[in-house]
């Protein structure tokens, strides 16, 4: 027997032997197609190609595609496990010519591949054409040596493939397998095709015409090849099977699903086994996809997908989680052809894991709910939409999985009034935001979220995307386009932009799109989880319905994800060296730093600052994984991760881990490995994949900025080194200055100071003395008293109080007053003696002298007191002095 896996690396070393790329899979979100749910077929990665929009290194391409039909026009997901054929995941395989070859080469590939190298009779087979397309029909006369009556002509629609109403189109040629007469079914075309004696293996498009819409077509310069064939069907031709889910890899899964569940295989739960089979290929590829369960989009078709294949093992007797454990199994059979899985094993796991318990509480009481209220249905009657609703809001039932339920009772849902149930619900989150104490969110971002639901956040697997502008606004107001110039704020379906929030900055980039480009310099988050992107367009016109490729600043989110991780272990470094009683109380994480508020009531030291930088430092060395997972809020606390300030959450929680605990070995995968990492918390920000990305980290300053509260600013990698670089420069400098070399310059430095010591000393005693000396000038009587007014340079306002009490034991009876202009600042101090005061007291003496040198109050005793200004302004307070007592 042919592998599935045999025939997936035949297929590919096949083509590559024909001058073909061999190329990976790529993600099951189209990064180029923003109408798009999900990758639904070969061609999707290649449809910028195709139009034009983008050229590559080659022009020949081969691969296994990833391909999910399970939500929008390809919804394959009601008839799987029902019939032999339908997936909501499966593998294309293709091969395509971007320009070179054409409908010779393609059919020649073909033919010889599946004739010599896959050795099926020709007699089995049979093709299509498009009616009109003689030359196709001609070839293969030609090629195959087909008679006429095994070359089937099919005038519909079936047979000539669009893009889409404008675009690249052409005829097809489909190729069929024959299971022989004694299977039910008659060949394409005919009243019996819907049988299953003919199938479908494989698909040749030749794209050779130009659709430009009201029925113009024109010939394409360079006709293209674009085909498709299902791994799954051609297995089960090549493993002599009529049902894809007896193949080697399908039944591979529902023989782990038989026995782990301990019912047969082919038993009365033969259809859920089915289902389970299928449902586990597209949830595990799907979140290592970055795909994970929500209310919203992609979320919402994995979370229905998820919860179907839940329900069936529910039916067959599960009462706590198992889904997750057939994920072992799927890795063994598809994990060397994509290693993602592996890869993703952990986050895959235990987001299967939490969604089944999450399923678990709720299905016994929705299953319960819904019972009843089929009790009271008459015959036939649709389920009111209230009560689907409610199914939908309390119990987490997708309203296709309740629509499935039905059916099988023979009921329906009321859908328009399940819809608005659902608007009267969005009304009242208003209302409830409104008055939560949060930030006013404008009436606008409500309506927008209403209409175009949330936006698909697309940046944890990729920082570029095409996408559709939704809508576009001015403040408030809506705009039909914005024209070069315009500073406005966008909305899109999906992004790769990260909307700031958890600390973590919002990202910035370009959107594009022929003669269009658009900076964006914000991204943040409006009504909860609609993302929008405040921009100036610099080139052609912004209008709604336009696609444009979505790209952020990549080396800017780098250094921000660089930042953002080295907060995380940052965190734990001050837990482990300052005590457990440090609890996060603000953050920010930019392109050039950190900053790390936390609770601690005293400075730390500069030793704990440096241990805190050297364990911090450790961890990047070690180069540990960084690994997330979804869960429950509640799992992961009981686990021990750490809720971060700021960070809004829901039912399902992002769980980052990074690196691993002391002594750990790195061998261990188990399911404890979350409660072994170094670092555990709840973050919904980017991420490095490995700590050593961050590169070096570096505390700048810790300084208070509340009561308990202290304040950490610090850097890593590019923004580290830039610091280092600054730090050394000064060194270099102080040395040349001090002629010295940089490692003489403590000792250098230790001496000058000092020198500096002994000479303010010498100073402040030459200072002292010329106070009590004549030459600062000389006493004057006025009216009778004594007046020693002087002004003294830069003596240290701190040195006046003693210098006046001197002076004035000097002088005998009067008043002393002593300007200093030190520090660019102006002091007085005036003393008076006892005797004096009851006339000349001092303190408003003070005061009206601060007004004077531009200053205000004073305050002291009536013998003593001290002001100061921003001048020291002596001629005019002497001045005031005098005349003060010449009025006495």
């Amino acid at each position: 027997m042919t592998s599935t896996n045999d025939i997936r690396s035949a297929f590919l070393d096949y083509f590559a032997s024909h001058g073909h790329q061999v190329l990976p899979s790529a993600s099951l979100v189209p990064q180029n197609d923003p109408t798009l749910l999900f990758t639904n077929a070969g061609m999707v990665p290649f449809k910028n190609i195709f139009t034009g929009q983008e050229v590559r290194p080659y022009q020949r391409a081969t691969t296994a595609q990833k391909v999910v039909r399970a939500g929008g026009k390809h919804n394959d997901l009601d008839n799987v496990g029902y019939t032999a054929r339908h997936h909501t995941f499966f593998e294309m395989m293709g091969n395509f010519s971007f320009g070179d070859y054409f409908k010779p080469e393609a059919i020649e590939f073909a033919w010889n591949l599946l004739t010599k190298n896959f050795a099926l009779p020709q007699e089995k087979l049979l093709v299509t054409v498009y009616s009109e397309d003689e030359e196709a029909a001609a070839l293969w006369r030609k090629i195959a040596g087909l008679s006429d009556d095994r070359i089937l002509r099919i005038p519909t629609a079936d047979n000539f493939w669009r893009m889409g109403d404008t675009g690249p189109c052409g005829p097809c040629s489909e190729i069929f397998y024959d299971h022989g007469p004694e299977v039910a079914g008659g060949p394409p075309g005919s009243p019996d095709e819907d049988g299953d004696r003919f199938v479908e293996i494989w698909n040749l498009v030749f794209m050779q015409f130009l659709e430009e819409g009201g029925g113009n077509r024109q010939a394409l310069p360079r006709p293209s090849i674009d085909t498709g064939m299902g791994l799954e069907r051609f297995a089960a031709v090549m493993q002599g099977k009529r049902d894809n889910y007896d193949t080697d890899t399908l039944r591979a899964l529902i023989e782990a699903s038989a026995s782990l569940l301990g019912q047969p295989a082919d038993g009365p739960f033969k259809t859920s086994h089915r289902v389970v089979a299928d449902h586990l290929r597209s949830t595990a590829f799907l979140i290592a996809d970055g795909v994970l369960p929500s209310r919203e989009g992609r979320g919402y078709v994995l979370r229905r997908i998820m919860r179907r294949a839940m329900r069936h093992l529910h039916m067959m007797g599960a009462r706590q989680p198992v889904f997750y454990k057939l994920l072992p199994a799927l890795i063994e059979q598809m994990g060397t052809a994509y290693p993602e899985l592996a890869r993703h094993q952990a986050l895959i796991a235990e987001t299967m894991r939490g969604e089944e318990e999450r399923f678990a509480a709720l299905l016994s009481r929705g299953m319960a709910l819904l019972d009843e209220e089929m009790e009271r249905l008459a015959s036939g009657a649709a389920l009111p939409g209230p009560v689907a609703f409610k199914l939908y809001d309390t119990f987490g039932f997708p309203l296709d999985l309740t629509q499935d339920v039905l059916r099988e009772r023979g009921h329906e849902v009321d859908v328009p009034g399940f819809e608005a149930a659902m608007a009267e619900q969005r009304q009242r989150a208003r209302a409830a935001w409104s008055g939560s104490g949060d930030t006013a969110v404008e009436t606008h971002w409500f309506d927008a979220r209403d209409r175009h639901g949330a936006t698909e956040f697309v940046g944890y697997v990729s920082e570029e995307t095409e996408a559709e502008v939704q809508a576009i606004f001015r403040g408030s107001d809506e705009l039909a386009e914005a024209p070069a110039g315009s500073e406005v704020t966008i909305v899109l379906n999906q992004t790769p932009f990260y909307g700031e929030s958890g600390g973590q900055i919002g990202d910035r980039g370009q959107l594009t799109a022929p003669g269009l480009k658009v900076e964006i310099t914000d991204t943040q988050k409006q009504a909860g989880d609609l993302i929008v992107h405040h921009g100036h367009v610099t080139e052609g016109t912004l209008r709604p319905g336009l696609t444009v490729r979505a790209e952020i600043d990549h080396q800017r989110r780098a250094r921000v994800r660089g930042h953002h991780s080295a907060t995380h272990l940052l965190h734990e470094a001050l837990r482990r060296q300052i005590g457990a009683h440090v609890t996060q109380k603000g953050s920010l994480n930019t392109p050039d730093r950190l900053r790390f508020d936390i609770s601690q009531p005293r400075p730390l030291t500069p030793e704990e600052l440096q241990a805190i930088e050297a364990e911090v430092n450790a961890r990047i060395r070690e180069n540990g994984k960084v690994e997330t997972r979804l869960m429950t809020q509640e799992q992961a606390i009981a686990e021990g991760a750490m809720a971060l300030f700021g960070e809004k959450y829901g039912d399902e929680v992002r769980v980052v881990s990074m690196g691993e605990a002391e002594g750990n070995g790195n061998g261990d995968n188990g399911e404890n490995q979350e409660r072994q990492a170094y670092s555990i918390e709840l973050c919904g920000g980017t991420h490095v994949d490995r700590l050593g990305e961050i590169g070096a980290f570096r505390i700048l300053s810790e300084s208070g900025i509340a009561s308990g509260v202290r304040r950490i600013e610090a850097v890593c990698g590019q923004a580290a080194e830039d610091s280092i670089r600054a730090t050394e420069e000064v060194l270099k400098n102080a040395a040349a200055l001090l002629k010295v070399t940089p490692a003489e310059v403590p000792g250098r430095l230790e001496k000058l100071l000092e020198e500096r010591k002994s000479l303010n000393a010498q100073i402040s005693t030459l200072q002292q003395k010329m106070a009590m000396s004549d030459s600062g000038g000389a006493p004057e009587e006025i009216n009778g008293i004594t007046l020693a007014a002087r002004f003294l340079g830069d003596v240290n306002p701190r040195d006046l109080r003693g210098l006046a009490e001197k002076l004035l034991k000097q002088i005998g009876e009067g008043v002393v007053a002593l300007i200093s202009d030190a520090n660019e600042r102006g002091s007085i101090v005036i003393a008076v003696s006892p005797a004096l005061a009851e006339r000349v007291a001092a303190v408003p003496l003070a005061r009206e002298a601060a007004t004077l040198m531009g200053g205000k109050g004073g305050g002291g005793r009536p013998t003593m007191a001290q002001a100061g200004g921003s001048k020291p302004a002596a001629d005019e307070v002497f001045t005031m002095l005098r005349d003060k007592l010449a009025q006495l």
